[in-house]
């Protein structure tokens, strides 16, 4: 049994919780949120404790794991406070938007060895880990390209998008990760085109809602991002790989695939799943799974700490190319 603590009592806080609490492996002992009555609500519904502080909910005894689901800012200092406590970490992406805090993390937590994941959750969507399963069993031969769409079916609020980072390092993140996980090569060119097509209130944050970015690796192994932020039709998330000897794909989730056909027209499908959460409830449950496996084994979770540095990294690049017009190369 992996004793929890959680950090973060907001939308995907709420959602963690409910998953460590449904866990048959894991105990949610303690939350704790700068917002009290969130995270009161929290405890109230999944009756376990509230701290008054970090350092209190870090000193208890019975807490063996945290899962950060707080701001973005407050990423590294957590991340730092809970491995000097010895604690598993399970940290929402991304680690920060900026590249040398994460490093600078890196560097005051490494001589600890901690054991800690970070949530790239969309690498376990059973479909999308099917489909990598498959590439390495051979099924498509050498892959070549990758096609990765993720569009959101609706704006984020403008309070939220004035504090996560950008487009390239809050929703393409994700994505950044998914064409490392699909490739099994590390990108080294990056090329991006971006823009704000949708809303004035993006443009005037000088954020973007609408992207292509394409990415290169050394062996020629080709990927293409398309990310838009206003996709009327639903939550849009579809992955497509080419290899030398055939194609897979992952298609989009809805709640059935009942179709009816008449004699002159064939209803539709039910709509998309309309949301992140929705869409991938499932894989932050295999997510949970995997992190509470690899302190049960005493290993490192498969997703790290330099997966989340490598996609930030790619993010940066893609800032980099959309700035200057250009190519740029990753060592």
């Amino acid at each position: 049994m992996v004793r929890f603590a959680l950090f973060g009592c907001g939308r995907i806080g709420k959602m963690h919780a409910e998953n460590i609490a449904a866990n048959a492996a894991a105990d949610l002992k303690v939350v704790y949120d700068v917002n009290t009555a969130a995270a009161a609500a929290v405890a109230a519904t999944l009756r376990c404790g509230v701290a008054a502080s970090l350092e209190e909910a870090l000193a208890r005894d019975d807490v063996d794991a945290v899962l950060i689901a707080s701001s973005t800012d407050t990423h590294c200092d957590l991340i730092a406070a809970s491995a000097k406590a010895g604690k598993a970490i399970l940290c929402e992406k991304p680690i920060d938007l900026s590249s040398e805090r994460v490093d600078a993390c890196w560097e005051e937590i490494a001589p600890l060895s901690p054991r800690i994941m970070i949530g790239f959750n969309r690498r376990f969507d059973p479909s999308f880990a099917e489909m990598r399963r498959r590439i390495d069993d051979g099924e498509i031969g050498e892959p070549r390209q990758l096609i990765i769409t993720s569009r959101d079916p609706e704006m984020p609020p403008v309070g939220y998008m004035k504090v996560a980072g950008g487009l390239l390092r809050d929703m393409t993140i994700h994505d950044f990760d998914l064409a490392r996980f699909f490739l099994g090569e590390e990108p080294c060119r990056v090329s991006c085109f971006a823009g704000a097509l949708i809303s004035d209130e993006v443009r005037a944050l000088g954020d973007h809602d609408t992207a292509m970015i394409l990415l290169e690796t050394r062996s020629g192994r080709m990927c293409c991002i398309n990310n838009y932020r206003q996709a009327v039709y639903g939550y849009d998330q579809r992955v497509e790989v080419i290899g030398e000897t055939g194609m897979l794909q992952a298609e989009n989730h809805r709640a059935t695939t009942v179709l009816r056909s008449g004699r002159t027209t064939t209803s539709a499908k039910d709509p998309l799943l309309y949301f992140f959460i929705e869409r991938y409830r499932e894989a932050y449950r295999l997510e949970l799974d995997e992190f509470i496996d690899a302190i049960a084994k005493d290993r490192q979770p498969s997703v790290g700490f330099e997966d989340g540095r490598k996609a930030l990294r790619l993010a940066d690049a893609a800032y980099r190319a959309l700035a200057t017009k250009s190519v740029v190369g990753l060592d």
